[in-house]
């Protein structure tokens, strides 16, 4: 069969990040195509509303309002999702696959959940799926892992995988903000949603550690499986305390694989200030790995945004075109996924940080110690400061321990008269 001097794109979605691959495939296309041997033509877009002002030129006719006459064009060879949402995108990628289109897609939610159907689908049909801006915006990890890291048994991973949270926190650390404030920063830089709750909740970055852990460590991954803890209830008090004992405050997706099981978690942390991870500022991301053969590796960069998003996915697109000429041998680079014991949280165990208000009366802090001794729970760190005539503010910081243990301490500590609040709990990681 005579190869293609023209191979053709369809997409589903014009919105920030389609807007971004569209611009760039429109600059950059003839230093594409010279890099390819090929030159790559968008035939048709899937849009709501095809009158809506955008912010990229693009020819009226090239628009449509029926993601059919993307998705069934037989001229189309790749389709290019952007559209978002789960359900209607599930339908639309099994659908282009079954039709024997190579599907690229940005689309974490998707992945996080239906990732191993969706890649079953491709492999019977003997195409695949190009999701390496599912995760990490324009900073290169799914084919990493993939690929150059294959050779590794991945011990731990752990990063900064929402921007807009890491805009928030450094906001709060470096300009005093509190978090509200911060938040509403964030929206006026576009940073955040108008509904930030995914964000700052810790949803997002689950659903990107799900695809990240589920490459890393082979395993299929539920997000049942993964503990998620945003940072709204973090203080401007606690990133101030955290900086007083040598610590930065960032939201970290962690996963590790042990003898006994995957233990996989999205929540603030207070990290050393030394580590590479606690420079990480505003929206940028980053992804601090640990393989048995190649050591620490970190990737940094811009975790989203239109154009690095759109790099990301061209970068996928260019990949698919190779696989469709047959530049690249066994280009479906298959991942084997089975499924690994997850350790439970409650039997994970970590350092933590906790600051309590107290009656600042004498033998109040030999009834904590007695509390926490009960529980097993070792002290390490402790600072105490007088709030106000009768109350004193306690910070401390244990040595690891496990998260039941903690918990039977927590438990005991909200039935002491002496102690009249808790007003916050965080983990700390070495």
């Amino acid at each position: 069969m005579a190869e293609k001097d023209v191979l053709k794109i369809g997409m589903l979605g014009l919105g920030t990040v389609g807007s971004g691959v569209l611009q760039i495939l429109t600059q950059n296309g003839e230093e594409i195509r010279q890099k390819l041997g090929t030159r790559l033509e968008v035939k048709r877009i899937a849009v709501r509303d095809t009158k809506k002002l955008r912010p990229v030129t693009v020819d009226p006719e090239l628009l449509t309002d029926q993601a059919d006459h993307v998705i069934d064009d037989p001229e189309i060879d790749i389709i290019v999702e952007v559209m978002g949402g789960v359900d209607g995108a599930r339908a639309a990628i099994t659908r282009a696959l079954e039709n024997g289109k190579y599907v690229v897609t940005a689309n974490k939610d998707l992945m996080a959940q239906h990732g191993v159907e969706l890649l079953a689908i491709a492999k019977n049909q003997g195409k695949n799926i190009y999701y390496e801006a599912s995760v990490g915006g324009g900073i290169p990890l799914v084919r990493p892992l993939k690929q150059c890291l294959a050779a590794n048994r991945i011990l731990k991973l752990m990063g900064i995988i929402n921007g807009t949270t890491n805009y928030i926190l450094t906001q709060m650390s470096c300009a005093g903000k509190e978090f509200s404030e911060a938040l509403a920063e964030a929206q006026a830089q576009g940073f955040a949603e108008a509904d930030p709750s995914s964000d700052v909740e810790g949803r997002d970055a689950s659903y990107k550690l799900a695809i990240l852990a589920s490459l890393a460590f082979s395993s299929k991954i539920e997000m049942s499986d993964i503990y998620v803890e945003g940072i709204s209830d973090v203080k401007l008090r606690d990133i101030r305390y955290a900086q007083e004992l040598g610590y930065a405050v960032k939201l970290l997706a962690v996963g590790e694989e042990g003898s006994d099981g995957l233990k996989l978690r999205v929540h603030p942390t207070l990290i050393p200030l030394k580590h590479p991870l606690a420079s990480v500022a505003n929206e940028f991301n980053a992804i601090f790995l640990e393989g048995d053969a190649v050591g620490e590796v970190m990737f940094f960069g811009r975790g989203a945004g239109s154009l690095p998003t759109g790099s990301a996915i061209c970068a996928d697109i260019i990949e698919a075109a190779r696989s469709i000429k047959h530049q690249v041998e066994n280009g479906i680079v298959e991942a084997t996924f089975v499924t690994k014991r997850v350790v439970p949280f409650v039997n994970q165990s970590s350092r933590f940080y906790l600051r309590l208000k107290v009656k600042d009366e004498p033998g109040v802090f030999a009834k904590l110690a007695t509390a926490f001794g009960d529980a097993r729970v070792s002290l390490d760190m402790i600072i105490q400061k007088r709030s106000d005539a009768e109350t004193a503010e306690i910070v401390l910081v244990t040595h690891g321990v496990g998260e039941g243990n903690f918990a039977v301490a927590i438990a005991a500590l909200k039935e002491m008269d002496a102690v009249r609040s808790i007003n916050s709990i965080l983990r700390v990681i070495e």
